[in-house]
């Protein structure tokens, strides 16, 4: 994150980064911080076994996902889940059945760039499997695989395999 070296108030090449979480510039006083971005995963489960997505993006493109994604200006982490399980899986999702689970950090690298998360975990208790319409662009695949046979070192990002690891069994 301490790539950046021109200020955006004043342009001067005096942006400082402190190492942690915000950059300084001597010029103006200007102060940007890199707050922490929210994201929710929804652990989708039908008796022992969860609904995992293939990703079809960058990062981690390939590897196995919770549906998710990053919360919007506005919007709640319920109604986050709400939009993101549509979009993806076109699954319309009844709120009130969303049970929160934990919280997490992360690293979310893209594009060279490290964003750092607080990834909000959501359980959402199916009695059956459903049919699951893809958006083809985010998700190549959906997959059931029982609880216990999820293998860590097939999720993409370091807060579910913790999730998965510590919390979740």
């Amino acid at each position: 994150m301490g790539d950046l070296n021109y200020c955006p108030k004043c342009g001067e090449n005096t942006l400082i980064w402190d190492g942690e979480k915000k950059w300084n510039c001597n010029a103006c006083d200007f102060v940007l911080y890199n707050n922490i971005a929210a994201a929710v995963a929804v652990v989708i489960r039908c008796g022992d076994e969860i609904l995992l997505t293939k990703r079809n993006q960058m990062p981690k493109k390939g590897k196995l996902d919770l549906a998710g994604g990053f919360v919007d200006p506005e919007e709640s982490a319920e109604q986050t889940c709400v939009r993101e399980l549509f979009e993806e899986l076109q699954l319309k999702l009844e709120p009130s059945k969303l049970k929160y689970l934990g919280s997490f950090p992360n690293t979310y690298h893209y594009k060279g760039i490290d964003y750092r998360t607080l990834d909000l975990f959501y359980e959402y208790n199916t009695p059956e499997k459903f049919p699951v319409s893809l958006e083809i662009s985010e998700i190549s695949e959906t997959v059931w695989i029982p609880l216990q046979e999820i293998d860590p070192d097939d999720l993409a990002f370091d807060s579910q395999k913790y999730f998965f690891q510590h919390h979740y069994r």
